[in-house]
C-alpha cells in the first residue's frame, strides 16, 4: 500500500510498505480523508518529541471498514478516535481516558493514517451517516478537541464574551462552538485577514487582525475582558495575549502546542485570579459530540478546507510549514 513516511526533519516520502494485518479486536480501514494537524507540521519539522521517525503520522480520518474479523463492521464508513486507553485506570474509570498513563494515539504511537490503509481498535469506531462526508468524519477528532476545551473552560461559568486567539482551523472550529454554546461576543483574533474573513461567516460579531493597533482594538471590543479565552495557537505571544485580555477572574485554556517554554507573569495570573489551564485532546463523550455537530450541519467545514491526493502530502507538508499556500485545513486522500 501506499504511505507517508515521516524520516526525520522535513523529511517526508511515499512509500510502498506492507498492507497492516489488525490485531485481535481491531479492524482494517481504507482511509478516505486524513487531515494535516498543526502538532504534525510540528513533528514534520522535528520539534514534537513525542513522535519518532520514521512514522507513518495521521490521527484525524474517515474511511470505510474493509477487514473486521466477522464483528459486524465490514464495508460501513466510519469516523475514528485515535486515542487508546487500558480503560482500567483511576483516569479511565472516572471517564478521563485523555490523562490515562498507558494512552497512546494512533499516528503517534502506532502507524497512522496517512496511508491507504490503517489498523484500530473496535472500540474507537463511530459510524458515519449518510449526510457526512469522509471529510467531514476526518474533521470529528480536531472538533472534539475543541468541544473539550470549551467544556473545561465553562467550568469557570457559561461565558458572554469569547475571544478565539488563531483562526486557523482549531480556531475556526473554536468561533463555531463559542457561536453556538451561546456567548453573544465571539471576537476572533488572527494575523491573517483571509482567515478572519472566514470566522466572520462561521459566527465571530468582530474580528481583529495584526497591527499596531491590535491590543487597542481588543481592549475596545472587550472592555472588561473576555469570560474565556482559547488560545488555538499556543505561541508565547499568543499565550501573553490570552492572558492580558481575559477579564479579572476569567478563564484561559490552551489548546495550541507551537512554543513549549513560555515566559508568563505568575503575579498577573495570581491578582487577577485568572484560571489558567491546558486542554489535552478529549472524552468519548466529547468525539461524540463533534461527530452530532458535524453531521448536522451546525458546524460547517465548506470554504476553509481543501482535499490533496495522498501523493501530494510531501509538497503539501512543505508548503503549510512554509505558508506558500493559504489552505486553512488540507485533507489528504488516499
Amino acid at each position: 500500500m501506499d504511505a507517508l513516511v515521516w524520516e526525520g526533519p522535513e523529511q517526508i516520502a511515499l512509500r510502498s510498505l506492507p498492507a497492516p494485518e489488525p490485531g485481535r479486536d481491531e479492524v482494517l480501514v481504507r482511509v478516505g480523508a486524513v487531515g494535516i494537524c498543526g502538532s504534525e507540521l510540528e513533528g514534520y519539522l522535528g520539534r514534537m518529541s513525542n513522535r519518532t521517525p520514521p512514522l507513518v503520522m495521521g490521527h484525524e480520518f474517515a474511511g470505510t471498514v474493509v477487514d473486521a474479523r466477522e464483528s459486524g463492521w465490514a464495508g460501513r464508513r466510519v469516523a475514528v478516535n485515535p486515542l487508546i486507553s487500558c480503560g482500567r485506570c483511576e483516569a479511565c474509570r472516572a471517564g478521563r481516558p485523555n490523562l490515562c498513563d498507558a494512552r497512546t494515539i494512533v499516528g503517534i504511537g502506532r502507524p497512522g493514517a496517512f496511508a491507504e490503509l490503517v489498523a484500530v481498535p473496535r472500540s474507537s469506531l463511530l459510524e458515519l451517516p449518510d449526510e457526512l462526508a469522509d471529510e467531514g468524519g476526518a474533521l470529528v477528532e480536531p472538533l472534539a478537541n475543541v468541544v473539550h476545551a470549551f467544556d473545561l473552560g465553562v467550568r469557570h461559568g457559561l461565558p458572554e464574551r469569547v475571544l478565539v486567539v488563531g483562526a486557523g482551523s482549531l480556531g475556526l472550529l473554536a468561533t463555531q462552538v463559542a457561536s453556538l454554546s451561546g456567548a453573544t461576543t465571539v471576537v476572533a483574533t488572527d494575523l491573517s485577514e483571509e482567515r478572519l474573513a472566514h470566522a466572520a461567516r462561521l459566527g465571530a460579531t468582530a474580528t481583529v487582525g495584526a497591527g499596531d493597533d491590535a491590543g487597542e482594538r481588543l481592549r475596545a471590543l472587550l472592555p472588561d475582558g473576555a469570560d474565556l479565552v482559547v488560545d488555538c495557537v499556543g505561541a508565547a505571544a499568543t499565550k501573553q495575549l490570552a492572558i492580558r485580555h481575559a477579564r479579572d477572574g476569567g478563564a484561559v485554556v490552551l489548546l495550541g502546542l507551537q512554543d513549549d517554554a513560555t515566559p508568563l507573569s505568575s503575579h498577573e495570573l495570581i491578582r487577577r485570579e485568572i484560571a489558567l489551564g491546558g486542554s489535552y485532546t478529549y472524552t468519548p463523550r466529547d468525539v461524540r459530540r463533534a461527530l452530532g455537530l458535524l453531521a448536522s450541519g451546525r458546524v460547517a467545514y465548506d470554504g476553509w478546507t481543501a482535499s490533496r491526493p495522498l501523493r501530494e502530502g510531501p509538497a503539501a507538508f512543505a508548503e503549510l510549514v512554509s505558508a506558500a499556500r493559504a489552505d486553512i485545513k488540507v485533507l489528504l486522500r488516499p
